[in-house]
């Protein structure tokens, strides 16, 4: 009898170590517990329209692997070539196309490839955001690279909106390699403790670095809209937060939108594991319906306001392994099912959303405004005008 126990008990345990370790290496440990208490979510009163706020967020690295600067060119091109093709004929409620939120890094800039993004924001089709990657740094060495993008970004591109009391610019944010306030365990791809600070007090907004999983860069935190208040003496001030809240305040440091985050129960490693759903778009993990189901039904929105629900997804615009998925007809087809299923006028309205777009319809449910969320698109951060430079190398 005992030696028939031990023979049912340890296949268990060896599973249950295998799992333990499969956790483990894919850093799950470090927000499955936020996961599995689901305390994000709450209820629509029955006949209430909700309305669904889509946004596109995109790691846009044309020197990805560090290319010739040929195929940096054609990356961009393709789209400036592409991206209105997969956009014709699509409209939300408020009859805009697809907007796609080109987060830049600082780090990669050449004047000709802003140039050719600047031509898709004027057809209505992107924004341009700061994207950086850094390493080792310091406060005043991020400060000073900050600071010269930005200012090329107002002065050359007309990329960034001005408020307009200060003048000074304002911008959205992604971290490179994740690793916004240092927070990376071992120290590497950022260096700043402060970084929160530094990044309101040069005009920043709002960052859409989140989620980072399955990067050890993962916060506690998931599925929410909240303010983060910087420890400038310790990393990682992130973590935790206040959540965004109909009639709150604004509380904190920095307002952070995070995309979903969760288990795919309908799509398992080894037909076992369930994957991670992060909303990050490749070929290897295209936006299938399911996915769109899950995304929305993660249900993400400004506490007391449920029927607003905020999607956010995130890729990387240039590796060609993923272009043809991204500007392709799954891409397209993700589209139309958002507005077959969740813009009937009725049970849903959809909303496309730049990142700076979805800021401000966030702010307008914080401050409990009426109506809905399509006329807060510029309530606070204005849209860049995107003037032409005399030194446009685009031709248009």
């Amino acid at each position: 009898m005992l030696r028939y126990l031990l023979e049912s008990l340890i296949p268990l345990a060896a599973g249950l170590v295998l799992l333990i370790v499969f956790i483990r290496r894919r850093n799950m440990h470090v927000w499955l517990g936020s996961y599995f208490k689901q305390d994000w979510r709450a209820p629509v009163p029955a006949g209430t329209t909700r309305h669904l706020m889509f946004c596109f967020v995109d790691h846009y690295e044309p020197q990805w692997k560090r290319p010739s600067y040929e195929v940096e060119c054609q990356r961009v091109q393709r789209w400036l070539d592409d991206y209105p093709k997969l956009s014709a004929g699509l409209r939300d409620a408020d009859g805009r196309a697809p907007i796609h939120s080109f987060f830049f890094p600082g780090e990669e800039y050449r004047p000709e490839h802003l140039d050719k993004l600047v031509e898709l924001c004027r057809m209505g089709l992107g924004e341009i955001e700061i994207h950086l990657h850094h390493n080792a740094d310091t406060e005043a060495g991020l400060r000073e690279k900050l600071r010269e993008f930005i200012h090329i970004l107002v002065d050359r591109h007309d990329a960034l909106p001005l408020h307009p009391t200060t003048g000074q610019a304002q911008w959205a944010f992604i971290h490179g390699n994740w690793a916004l306030d240092n927070c990376r365990p071992d120290g590497w791809g950022c260096g700043v403790d402060n970084e929160l600070i530094v990044l309101r007090e040069e005009g920043c907004y709002v960052d859409y670095t989140l989620p980072a999983a399955p990067d050890p860069c993962q916060t506690t935190t998931i599925n929410q809209i909240y303010y983060a208040t910087d420890d400038p003496h310790k990393p990682k001030s992130h973590d935790t937060g206040v959540r965004v809240r109909r009639g709150g305040q604004p509380s904190g440091d920095l307002m952070l939108i995070q995309g979903p985050l969760g288990l795919m129960w309908h799509s398992r490693k080894f037909g076992l594991i369930p994957r991670i759903e992060n909303g990050d778009i490749r070929t290897s993990s295209p936006p299938t319906p399911a996915r769109v189901d899950a995304w929305v039904e993660t249900g993400i929105h400004v506490e007391g306001k449920p029927e607003w629900i905020f999607v956010k997804i995130h890729t990387h615009g240039t590796q060609e392994r993923d272009t043809d998925t991204l500007l392709g007809p799954k891409m397209r087809a993700a589209y139309e099912y958002l507005q077959s299923k969740y813009n009937d006028g009725k049970e849903w309205k959809l909303h496309y959303v730049s990142a700076r777009e979805m800021y401000n319809i966030a702010k307008a449910a914080e401050a409990d405004l009426p109506g809905e969320p399509g006329q807060y698109r510029d309530l606070h951060v204005r849209r860049p005008g995107y003037r032409r430079h005399a030194d446009d190398t685009t031709g248009a």
